[in-house]
């Protein structure tokens, strides 16, 4: 079923899923059920290079994805670990997005996909 969200939607997952076949499975089934939104995928160069320089200037390189990425996104979706559990990055760019009054969504292991109503 296609969702109805539209806009930029950030994926926000962990660290150790970046650059694995679970991560490309999980953007073929994102792409699949959001089509009319674009995806912001934290593991690209530029976001990279972002989170670098703004740890070297900064002292903190999340503030890059706080201060320059998510504000721009119009939803979010996350991925918590095997066991449930949401780590700490992904948890504070669930917040920011929930914040700014967008939809999140949650994605599992095994890709079923639930809107969130609160964190």
């Amino acid at each position: 079923m296609e969702s109805k969200i539209k806009g930029t939607l950030y994926f926000g997952h962990p660290v150790n899923t970046y650059n694995t076949k679970f991560e490309q499975l999980l953007l073929y089934k994102i792409c699949c059920m959001f089509t009319k939104c674009f995806i912001e995928n934290p593991n690209q160069l530029k976001h990279q290079e972002g989170y670098k320089k703004w740890k070297e200037e900064k002292g903190n390189g999340m503030l890059y994805y706080f201060s320059e990425v998510l504000p721009k996104c119009d939803a979010g979706i996350f991925l918590p670990f095997k066991d449930g559990k949401w780590g700490a990055g992904v948890y504070g760019e669930a917040k920011k997005i929930f914040s700014q009054g967008s939809p999140i969504i949650q994605i599992d292991e095994i890709g079923i996909i639930t809107e969130l109503y609160s964190l």
